[in-house]
């Protein structure tokens, strides 16, 4: 919106508020004289309050309107224009006054022959109230033409009756982009398919799209004002911290990816955001002044765990290849028994145990762990290979259901762990009474089986900073025992032939 500079602005303080009306009748005929005039209003001893400037009113809109964004003017009953503001000079090259004071575009802001409907249209609004939307093709100054997009409505009188018709209007491409824009962050904030919080400068979100809402587990308007750290239990500082860059420093190049633990009513759980960050700033400051951080962000963490365990499986294939050439060169079996455990270690698992049948053992004794001999592991103190026990003759007595045992009784696999939250003293504890190494928080035992026996029992153990055995690792565990049993079973039959 927008206004004339100084011409026609008279017209908006009406015809009794000009410096230069004529004084009323019953004041004396005079000015001055009477009872209101200031002559005696000083005699009386009364304080005089000065009066404003005259013009001062029609220097106040014109400044109010020239300094709009969109361009302004307004005709008169008649049709003549009356204000014309600057950005109505910017878009079409005619100043003020130029402009204010002649009737109509016709020839000027309108070729002839659309004069007619275009004025028609434009001063139709008296008679209707609130506003038109209408579009024209005005003429620059230079002969040029553009397409605006115009509102008009009628402007009332003293009397209540139309006396004029004022008409904002813009470029038509200018109000098309401002319309996408307001399109877009209206979709963005409801059902769009990647999450959107915006974030003002204390790292707090003030808008919250339905999906991030869902990822966040909060309702929309819960969520708000409230920090990052009461939402998400791990993963918080990453989170600010990118926040806190993006502010000082702007938007990364390239989206990053977020590894957090949620607080949700089900309890904990760990998601992957793939996120992407915007600074804010306002439009409207001289020097861009941060508003906050828009964040969008989606949930992969489904697609993060797929390629993981693609990762995890392409390796240990190429493990158990490697362990699978390297034993076929060993001339000893049971050499190649412990090369087989060096490569099934690497990355699964901190230590191994691998505990044998004596030859020939009864159920009976199996179950009460008098005839499991040690006969390979690691290092129970540090890390190391696999090697061979000296001697290997003393059972392992391993206390009724261990899960050693339970994996010979099953013919399968156990899974266990030390309790969650457990001080470490609870947990060596833990380990200790197991026989296992201090260290050792989570177990898979695993039976060896050859030729429709039982072997032994493998045992794979991990520290307490790892996570603990899921099924795919018992799938994994009971292949590398396969080949083991077989190895194991080739060294008893040599042995035998000896």
């Amino acid at each position: 919106m927008g206004a004339s500079r100084s011409s026609g602005l008279a017209d908006a303080l009406g015809p009794d508020e000009g410096a230069g009306g004529p004084p009323e009748e019953g004041a004396g005929g005079v000015p001055g004289d009477g009872p209101e005039s200031p002559e005696s209003a000083e005699s009386a001893g009364e304080p005089m309050c000065p009066e404003p400037p005259p013009d001062s009113g029609a220097e106040l809109l014109a400044a109010l309107l020239d300094g709009m964004d969109a361009a302004l003017c307004a005709f008169d009953a008649g049709g003549v224009v009356t204000h014309w503001n600057r950005e109505a000079e910017r878009i079409l090259g005619w100043s003020a006054q130029e402009a204010v004071g002649r009737t109509g575009f016709a020839g000027w802001a309108v070729r002839r022959a659309d004069a007619h409907e275009v004025q028609g249209r434009l001063m139709a609004a008296m008679d209707a109230p609130g506003r038109q939307v209408h579009e024209f093709a005005l003429l620059r100054k230079d002969g040029s033409r553009v397409l605006v997009r115009t509102q008009s409505a009628r402007v009332l009188g003293a009397d209540g009756k139309p006396a004029g018709v004022y008409c904002a209007f813009s470029e038509v491409h200018a109000q098309i982009d401002l319309e996408r824009a307001i399109a877009l962050s209206e979709a963005l904030l409801e059902d769009a398919s990647w999450g959107v919080v915006l974030v003002d400068v204390d790292l707090r979100p003030t808008v919250v799209n339905a999906y991030a809402s869902r990822a966040l587990g909060g309702g929309r308007t819960t969520l708000l004002g409230r920090p990052l750290g009461e939402l998400v239990v791990q993963g918080v500082e990453e989170l600010e911290a990118a926040l806190q860059h993006v502010l000082a420093e702007g938007a990364p190049g390239a989206p990053a990816e977020f590894w957090v633990t949620l607080r949700t009513a089900e309890g904990e759980r760990r998601r992957c955001w793939r996120s992407g960050f915007l600074r804010l700033a306002s439009p409207l400051a001289e020097e861009p002044v941060p508003l906050g951080v828009g964040w969008l962000f989606r949930d992969v963490t489904a697609t993060k765990l797929a390629q993981q365990e693609a990762d995890r499986l392409r390796f240990r294939t190429s493990q158990l290849h490697r362990a699978v050439r390297t034993a076929s060169e060993c001339e000893d079996p049971m050499e190649a028994v412990t090369s087989l455990l060096d490569f099934a270690l690497a990355g699964f698992a901190d230590h191994v145990l691998l505990d044998l049948t004596a030859q020939g053992p009864t159920a009976g004794e199996v179950m009460e762990g008098e005839r499991l001999v040690r006969t390979a592991a690691t290092p129970s103190d540090a890390p190391g290979p696999c090697l061979l026990v000296a001697g290997g003759s003393i059972p392992v007595r391993y206390g009724p259901g261990h899960p050693a045992l339970q994996a010979v009784e099953r013919t399968g696999s156990v899974r266990t762990s030390a309790g969650a939250g457990e001080a470490a003293d609870a947990a060596a504890a833990w380990a200790a009474e197991r026989r296992w190494p201090r260290d050792a928080a989570h177990a898979l035992c695993t039976v060896l089986r050859s030729r429709g026996r039982t072997l032994g029992v493998l045992t794979f153990l991990r520290a307490a900073n790892r996570a603990a055995f899921e099924r795919p690792d018992t799938a994994y565990a009971e292949t590398v025992a396969a080949r083991v049993a077989g190895a194991v079973d080739l060294a008893r039959v040599v042995g035998a032939g000896e």
